[in-house]
């Protein structure tokens, strides 16, 4: 739809969409959101971008569908992203079968059509760094999802506590949930941001609110996969040459920073008195995350601790579950987004009910207006 003077607005779209969401009203999730994303060695114009977004709707079965096309120039990377309905005229559900398959196959066939650079696998990324969380701004649910996103698909971690440390680096932090609905167990994750200090604040967001690929069970199978091929890929002799150095300088201010300038983050676990329990290791060089017995006995938190920690008397034992963070402030780019992020919604994944509320964070309760009542 257009106004009298040609112009089309976002009220013009949704007037567009209006009557295909009236006729069905049981769809669970009714509007697509697609993203398509050229090299950026591919210099393309606007014409150009909205002649394969039009072609790349026909052939997925959605080119007779009102839909809007825009252009993002937010990074290094050109990109378009496509808003469409799954519901037809008739009220039908637009079939979606295999839906991720063919979209991968259709990118495959506009690339060679229009002889753009091809990408396969690991180089779907972009070479843009990730960026750490801030709490004071707005759009948290974004900001987070920026940071989870690529950090699940691109590093390789073998543990919860391994994630998790890999998130403190970018002011994120990430929390299981488990609960019985109807008699069946539902496991769930809720990430949030975190201060200066590394402390959690603001409302938590359910990992289905950000996608599957961030949810528990993708991490779990992440946790599988990084085992496997950790197994079958020992860490480089370089990693430990790089950590070995860093543990002859005198001070931990000198260890971080040495480790630092090799694209290296060692996470140190201490407790109140400064007794440092464990360390995690994130290379970015290798896109690893390990603890530091993973590499051998002179790389643990003990030999780090008799260097730059306290030492530990009866009293300063470790409470259990206790993983402050201490060099959340040592942070080194290396962390790639995703290029292609299609299909990504997800349903909540408790059948009945929601979290409980107190897992996300307080909600700030809207004040109703005083006034004379009318009677």
């Amino acid at each position: 739809m257009e106004t009298p003077d040609g112009k089309v607005g976002i009220a013009e779209c949704m007037r567009s969409f209006e009557p295909y969401l009236a006729v069905n009203r049981r769809t669970e999730k009714p509007v697509i959101h697609l993203s398509l994303n050229p090299h950026p060695d591919d210099e393309l114009s606007d014409e150009q971008m909205e002649a394969i977004g039009r072609e790349y709707m026909d052939r997925l079965g959605y080119g007779d569908q009102p839909y809007v096309i825009f252009r993002h120039d937010d990074n290094a990377r050109p990109h378009i992203h496509i808003v469409s309905l799954r519901i037809d005229e008739q009220g039908r559900k637009l079939r979606d079968y295999k839906e991720w398959e063919r979209s991968a196959d259709i990118c495959r066939e506009l690339e060679r059509k229009y002889g753009l650079l091809q990408s396969r696998g690991e180089e779907y990324r972009i070479s843009r760094p990730m960026t750490a969380v801030d709490h004071t701004k707005g759009d948290l649910k974004h900001q987070i999802a920026g940071v989870v996103k690529p950090a699940v698909q691109n590093y390789r971690f073998q543990s919860f506590k391994e994630f998790r440390a890999l998130l403190g680096l970018f002011n994120v932090t990430v929390e299981e949930v488990h609960k019985v609905v109807d008699g069946k167990r539902c496991d769930g994750l809720v990430y949030a941001a975190t201060d200066e200090n590394g402390k959690r604040t603001g409302v938590g967001i359910k990992s289905s609110d950000i996608g599957k690929s961030v949810g528990y069970r993708a991490l779990q199978k992440r946790f599988s996969q990084s085992r496997a091929w950790m197994k079958k890929h020992p860490l480089p002799e370089k990693t430990r040459e790089h950590i070995r150095t860093a543990l002859c300088r005198d001070t931990r201010e000198g260890f971080l920073h040495e480790l630092a300038g090799k694209g290296i983050v060692p996470v140190l676990w201490e407790n109140g008195a400064g007794v440092i329990y464990g360390v995690t290791y994130i290379d970015h060089n290798t896109k690893a995350v390990f603890k530091g017995s993973a590499l051998g006995k002179e790389f643990s938190a003990s030999v780090i601790n008799r260097k730059y920690g306290t030492l530990p008397s009866v009293s300063d034992k470790p409470a259990s579950g206790q993983e402050p963070p201490v060099n959340t402030d040592t942070r080194e780019a290396g962390l790639a987004e995703g290029l292609l992020d299609l299909f990504s919604m997800e349903s909540c994944p408790y059948p009945s009910e929601d979290i409980p509320r107190n897992v996300y964070g307080k909600k700030k309760k809207r004040k109703g207006r005083k006034g004379p009542r009318i009677n």
